[in-house]
This record gives C-alpha cells, sequence and structure tokens, in this order.
C-alpha cells in the first residue's frame, strides 16, 4: 500500500513540474464551485469520504458505491443576470467500478452590440460556458481509492466558439486514525480548436492536496486544503497601488519584509472550512479562503470577503444544500443543491 501511495505521488508532482508555470487562461469556469456544499467549504477539492455526489467534480476518487444511482441539481444564482446549472448522475458497475457523469452549464445573459461611441441598437448575443463530464472512481482496498475525470468543455461567446478536452486524475487515503488525505491534479489537457485568431488557450491547471479530520468527542469535521501546488508566488502587483504601497518622497514601492511576504503567500494557498453534524437531518459548513480574500477585497471596505457559510438539511428522500460565498463586496452568490437517492423510491 505504502508503495502504491508513493507511486501516485511521484506521478502528480511530476504533472506539477510540467505545469508550474502555466496561466489560468481561458478555461477558470473549471474551477468555478456549482455545489453548494462545495462553495460552503471554500470552493475547492475537499477529502470528505461519503456517498455525497457533489464532491466529486473536484475530487473523483472519492466516487464510490454508495453513490449508485444518485442524481444532484445545482443551481448558482451569481451576480445580475448569470446563472448556473449542475446535473449529475452516479452508477456503480462491479467489475469495473463507479461513474459520475455531470453536466454544467454557465449563462452570462444578453449582451447588446454597441459600436465605438457607445450607441446601442436593439441586437444582442448570448454568452455561456458548458462541461461534459465522466468522473471514475475505484476503491482498491478498505483504505485507498483512485478516480479520474474526463471532461469536454466548450465557449460560445458570440460568433467565437471553443472547446477543449481535460482529465482530472486524484487519489484518497483513509488513515486507522481517520483522517483522510487527498492529492488531485485537475484540468490537465488542450485546447483543440477555436474559431478566433491567436495562439491555443491554456487551461487553468491545479494542484490540490488536503485533509479532513472528525473529531472524537465532537460531531465536528476539521477541513484544510493546500491549493494551487504548482505554484508558489500567488502575489499581485496593482498597478493602480490601492494599499497605498508608493512613497510619493522617495518614489520607490515599500515592499514587504520576507517573513511577511512568505507567511502571506503560504496563507494564500490554505483554505480551511469545517461542517458541524446536529443530529441526523441537519450539518452546518462554514469555510475561509484566504487567497480569495486577498485577490478581491478593496482597501476601503473589507467586508467578509474571503467567508462562504451553508447548511445541509435532510427533508424525506432529499438532501438540500444551501450557501453563500462571500466573494466580494458587492454581494454574495447563492447556491443550492438537491441530491437524493433513485433506490428510496423503490418498494422494498
Amino acid at each position: 500500500m505504502n508503495k502504491r501511495i508513493y507511486i501516485l505521488f511521484v506521478l502528480l508532482m511530476s504533472l506539477t513540474n510540467v505545469f508550474a508555470q502555466q496561466k489560468d487562461g481561458t478555461y477558470t469556469f473549471l474551477n468555478t464551485p456549482n455545489s453548494a456544499r462545495v462553495a460552503a467549504l471554500g470552493g475547492t477539492s475537499l477529502p470528505i469520504y461519503d456517498s455525497d455526489i457533489q464532491l466529486v467534480t473536484y475530487n473523483p476518487s472519492l466516487i464510490n458505491s454508495g453513490m449508485n444511482n444518485s442524481v444532484s441539481l445545482s443551481y448558482v444564482d451569481y451576480y445580475n443576470d448569470i446563472n448556473f446549472g449542475t446535473v449529475q448522475y452516479a452508477h456503480t458497475f462491479e467489475e469495473i467500478g463507479s461513474f459520475v457523469g455531470t453536466i454544467q452549464y454557465h449563462d452570462y445573459g444578453d449582451f447588446y452590440y454597441s459600436d465605438e461611441t457607445g450607441y446601442q441598437d436593439e441586437a444582442s448575443f448570448s454568452v455561456s460556458d458548458y462541461m461534459f463530464n465522466i468522473g471514475w472512481g475505484r476503491q482498491l482496498d478498505d483504505r485507498f481509492s483512485i478516480g479520474a475525470n474526463v471532461k469536454f468543455a466548450g465557449i460560445q461567446y458570440e460568433a467565437n466558439s471553443s472547446f477543449a478536452i481535460a482529465v482530472d486524475v486524484a487519489g484518497h487515503y483513509r488513515t486507522k486514525t481517520n483522517w483522510n488525505l487527498s492529492l488531485a491534479a485537475r484540468n490537465i489537457g488542450a485546447e483543440l480548436y477555436n474559431n478566433y485568431q491567436g495562439e491555443r488557450n491554456k487551461l487553468p491547471f491545479r494542484m490540490q492536496a488536503a485533509a479532513s479530520k472528525r473529531l472524537e468527542h465532537l460531531p465536528f469535521t476539521i477541513i484544510v486544503v493546500y491549493d494551487n501546488i504548482q505554484k508558489w508566488d500567488l502575489s499581485y502587483d496593482d498597478p493602480l497601488d490601492l494599499e497605498g504601497n508608493y512613497d510619493p518622497m522617495t518614489g520607490q514601492i515599500q515592499e514587504k519584509n520576507k517573513i511577511d511576504k512568505f507567511a502571506q503567500n503560504l496563507f494564500c494557498h490554505v483554505v480551511i472550512s469545517g461542517e458541524l453534524a446536529l443530529g441526523k437531518n441537519l450539518c452546518l459548513r462554514a469555510g475561509y479562503n484566504y487567497g480569495m480574500r486577498q485577490d478581491m477585497k478593496t482597501p476601503t471596505k473589507k467586508g467578509a470577503v474571503g467567508f462562504s457559510y451553508g447548511v445541509g438539511i435532510n427533508v424525506y428522500k432529499f438532501n438540500i444544500s444551501y450557501s453563500r460565498s462571500e466573494m466580494h463586496i458587492y454581494g454574495s452568490p447563492n447556491f443550492i443543491t438537491v441530491t437524493t437517492n433513485l433506490d428510496s423510491f423503490k418498494k422494498h
């Protein structure tokens, strides 16, 4: 077993060296959370091994037979008239493992044509992204599982269109002391076609390591994710200098000392979240993404940017998850996911 883990670790880390300098590129929607539970817990890959189909788009090694015949519908009320929708279904085949099919659609609303003077006529066009995903997962023994996603992603912006193919690979290990450990490499692939001039767009490759632990004497699960393993420096030099780092007397930028810079870079990778189970039918969730806070905050009003929170409720044969993610002081998107298992409706 230790040999298997070592081989998986070497393979994933080799991908880090290949893609380390790659920027997010055009297909950033592939890293946008569509699930209410994922959004509430920080919006990243999660190391929670249960029967929740919501998690597998971000971590395919969580796909297991307990998801057989599960169905999930997600809706995101983003900003203005931007809306996201997701449909998922899982099925298990005894010989080859479990599969999850996912369809995602991002609708950015209608846009009006205008000329360089700002004049608009009545004509409009639509903008959208979409993704089709087939995930596979298999449990190798009682502690170690692996999984992969194969996804087809497309973009339709007015008359401009493109599509790409990508793969996610992941491994998950459950220790004897009930720690859950995951390692995932996401969006490994390339653009296959675009009908506008220019170079082929790159995919937003990302590697994530995560750990979770359910406390022994409290129904609380703590989750820690180290995001963007492939790139250490996540800092951004703001040309507008909204933070006031420019010294008008000397004409120089006041840089942070090495310790402060190291600490800020480190915490930009870390996402912390947790779930508190209040009985069998209610679960409270919250997360904090420091990197998102640094990217999206404003100097004059920082608010709760970077925080997310939500709730999960079991009603009859359905699990309903709702969450909000404080992505910006402008507003917080609403996420809702409804999940059920079709086998629960069969008469015994």
